[in-house]
């Protein structure tokens, strides 16, 4: 669990082009520096006195602190000014070659550069439809950001995106694929071969005016 809780840390921060995850006593901390989230701490095996303590010391507003636990397990430690954000879930595969293939009407590309895959999948008017990122990170392909535009729903191109970052990252040597899954999404992934391993729940620090 600690392994696949440090892959999903180390690709998300690939994928988001962010500076690599540094090592801490609790987990690993990334300087996200966005108005929204300033600094995120993933705690990896963490205990409720080592997280009380991290947590009463931490002042910078939009802080976030994450772990692969239930929601209800991690609110005993935090203030009421602490949010929590949405419930995510750690999710993992072993990587095989995709069979999707993308419906009349569409055309898709991937690329990678710099430990980033990009897949685009757009109208025949090139209007964005559907896209994705995966972070490459080891053997661990981590993905992230699979959107899928409201108009071009139910129509498999979020299959189509999740085929064509797997299908780059076993070129470029992934066996594995991890994420973290939103509610609505894991339904996709479980589709796809997708096994649930942890809940990721996680809240930031929004101080009063």
């Amino acid at each position: 669990m600690t392994r696949t809780g440090r892959q999903w840390v180390e690709g998300w921060a690939v994928a988001r082009r962010l500076p690599r995850p540094v090592d801490v006593p609790w987990g690993l901390r990334i300087d996200v520096g966005q108005p929204n989230q300033a600094v995120r701490h993933v705690l990896l095996d963490p205990d409720a006195t080592t997280a009380r303590e991290l947590i009463a010391s931490l002042t910078e507003p939009t802080t976030c602190v994450k772990a692969f636990l239930p929601l209800d397990a991690m609110r005993p430690w935090f203030p009421p000014t602490w949010e929590p954000v949405d419930p995510c879930f750690l999710m993992a595969v072993d990587l095989r070659p995709s069979p999707a293939r993308t419906p009349d009407g569409y055309t898709a590309a991937v690329e990678t550069a710099d430990g980033v895959v990009s897949a685009r999948v757009r109208t025949a008017d090139g209007e964005p439809a559907a896209s994705g990122l995966a972070g490459l990170t080891g053997t661990a392909c981590v993905y992230d950001q699979i959107i899928t535009d409201p108009a071009h729903r139910r129509r498999g191109l979020g299959t189509v995106v999740m085929g064509l970052l797997t299908d780059a990252a076993l070129a470029a040597g992934a066996t594995e694929g991890v994420l973290g899954a939103t509610v609505p999404g894991r339904a996709l992934y479980e589709t796809l071969g997708w096994k649930v391993l942890a809940p990721l729940n996680g809240f930031v620090y929004r101080p009063a005016a």
